[in-house]
């Protein structure tokens, strides 16, 4: 009987301790460590909201970016305000460099050029950062989301896939998607003079179409498909990457949870399906490497025989993955810049002549081919401005895992970093009073000249790992622009509402409706 007794209270012993310890943990977690943080921080003569319990700064994020999104704005107002409210309020009242609160975890705001530089160049130090809910993993782990040798492994092999001479090869493919697009733009004008279009869409539709081409060439019509499920992934996980994240509710049987997992599944089978017939060709002499798809499993053979370090190779899983970033890069980035381009120019319709005249002169009504492209100087010009004022991504995040150096501030370990590509490509202290007003002639002597040897222009990022699909992207945009010049002119319909949000990327979310006259 003793024994029995001593045994229970042992028991509730140890539960109690178990107990104590959880909530020591948890208090530290979201109240002693954070606090302990932003005093760490504020000694440096850092400024920023004093934490809230568990919550930190998320309420008044979600607040401000509701309200922004409630209306639209002015085709001239400044769009920051609409788009990233929260932060615009942040750097205004704390200033430039200062810190916020995402949940219990700190977030540095970097809007300085020379922070910015340091923190792209130090990628090894300064790592991309990843959502909190762990069902954002299943959108990208590629290049775009691996750190240090899993990075460079990755760089290695894909590499060859955006060599010049490899785009070259793939220019057909942009042609044939456009044409497509244009031709179906002068089927709605086939008995009118003029009509009104919502050319989002479309755009979509044409990147959506190019990278399903470019990626896996004969398996193009499987390509649309798993780019098709990809989309819907997307509005699925950001929409659960914005509501606050409960450990192990992913694995909840809820409607959302459930057809995420479906499309996951499905579209890893289905590039599983393409890739197992790719090297099923390879291994019998078919080669077929003018496709992205081609020359990523060509280059990771070579990897394979040259090396006998296999730790260079990518594993099946790890192309699939690649295949999915060849969606978010290749769709996604020249949509938007189309799109704004668009918008620009039929506000714009100056600088809309002054690039019809120059692609007349260069190219008349010829197909466009790659060399031709290259001497667009005045297309050349417009889309770097549009890429500084509606920038692709408008803020990049970045995080650390031990205690690092950033200028003169140290940064406790586990803090988040904001790098607010659109407040940097809008100040008026690094572009001038008029950093707000569309003025292509801005880049009429190159960036380098526009940015006065500052590091002010990052659309594409920056460092080593600036963006490695950023050539596809402007010669798949400048290709796609020569065309719809070409046939048509454009102008802003009344029935357009100027409201830019961000979905990942910087989008219009009312759509883009243009008056279309065919020429």
């Amino acid at each position: 009987m003793e024994v029995s007794k001593m045994c229970y209270y042992v028991g509730v012993v140890i539960i109690v301790i178990l107990l104590v310890s959880c909530a020591w943990s948890l208090l530290n977690l979201v109240w002693l460590k954070p606090k302990k943080m932003e005093k760490f921080l504020r000694e440096q003569g850092l400024k920023g909201n004093p934490y809230k319990f568990l919550f930190g700064d998320l309420k008044e994020m979600v607040q401000s970016m509701v309200k922004a999104k409630s209306r639209a704005i002015g085709i001239n107002d400044d769009i920051v305000p609409r788009v990233l409210p929260f932060t615009l309020k942040s750097v205004t009242t704390h200033g430039k460099t200062c810190f916020a609160w995402m949940g219990y975890k700190p977030v540095l705001q970097v809007s300085e050029p020379l922070l910015i530089r340091e923190i792209f160049t130090n990628y090894r130090q300064f790592q991309k950062l990843r959502g909190v809910n762990p069902l954002t993993k299943l959108l990208v782990k590629g290049l775009i989301n691996t750190d240090a040798d899993q990075w460079i492994k990755h760089r290695i092999i894909i590499n060859p896939a955006f060599y010049v001479e490899k785009l070259k090869n793939m220019v057909p493919a942009f042609y044939v998607s456009c044409y497509e697009m244009v031709n179906n733009w002068d089927e709605m004008l086939t008995n009118e003079t003029s009509c009104e279009v919502d050319v989002w869409p479309h755009l979509q539709t044409f990147t959506s179409d190019v990278i399903s081409r470019t990626a896996f060439g004969s398996s193009f019509e499987e390509g649309r498909k798993i780019f098709q499920l990809q989309r819907e992934l997307v509005e699925l996980i950001i929409a659960a990457e914005r509501s606050i994240y409960i450990p192990g509710s992913r694995f909840l049987p809820t409607r959302s949870n459930m057809r995420i997992k479906k499309i996951n599944r499905e579209v890893m089978d289905s590039i599983r399906s393409i890739i197992n017939k790719r090297m099923m060709m390879m291994e019998v002499g078919e080669v077929n490497n003018d496709d992205l798809l081609g020359i990523l499993l060509d280059s990771n053979f070579r990897e394979i025989k040259e090396n006998e370090n296999n730790r260079l190779r990518l594993s099946t899983e790890e192309v699939i993955e690649e295949c999915k970033v060849f969606y978010f890069a290749g769709q996604e980035t020249t949509a938007n810049l189309l799109v704004w381009t668009m918008i620009l120019l039929g506000q714009y319709t100056n600088w809309q002549t002054r690039a019809r005249n120059e692609v007349l002169d260069v190219l008349r009504d010829k197909k466009p081919e790659i060399d031709g492209l290259a001497h667009l100087k005045i297309v050349n010009m417009i889309l770097n401005e549009v890429l500084r004022l509606y920038p692709p991504v408008v803020a990049l995040g970045r995080m650390i895992h031990e205690e690092t150096k950033l200028g003169s501030i140290t940064l406790p370990a586990g803090t988040h970093l904001q790098l607010n590509t659109l407040l940097l490509h809008h100040d008026s202290d690094l572009w001038g009073y008029d950093a707000k007003e569309f003025k292509p002639e801005r880049f009429s002597e190159g960036v380098s000249k526009a940015t006065k040897g500052q590091a002010s222009f990052y659309p594409f990022g920056g460092g080593p790992r600036i963006c490695i699909g950023q050539n596809f992207a402007m010669i798949e945009a400048k290709m796609a622009l020569v065309m719809i010049l070409q046939r048509f002119s454009f102008e802003l319909s009344p029935s357009y509402s100027h409201a830019p949000h961000t979905i990942i990327t910087l989008q219009p979310q009312f759509g883009a409706h243009l008056i279309l006259h065919k020429i």
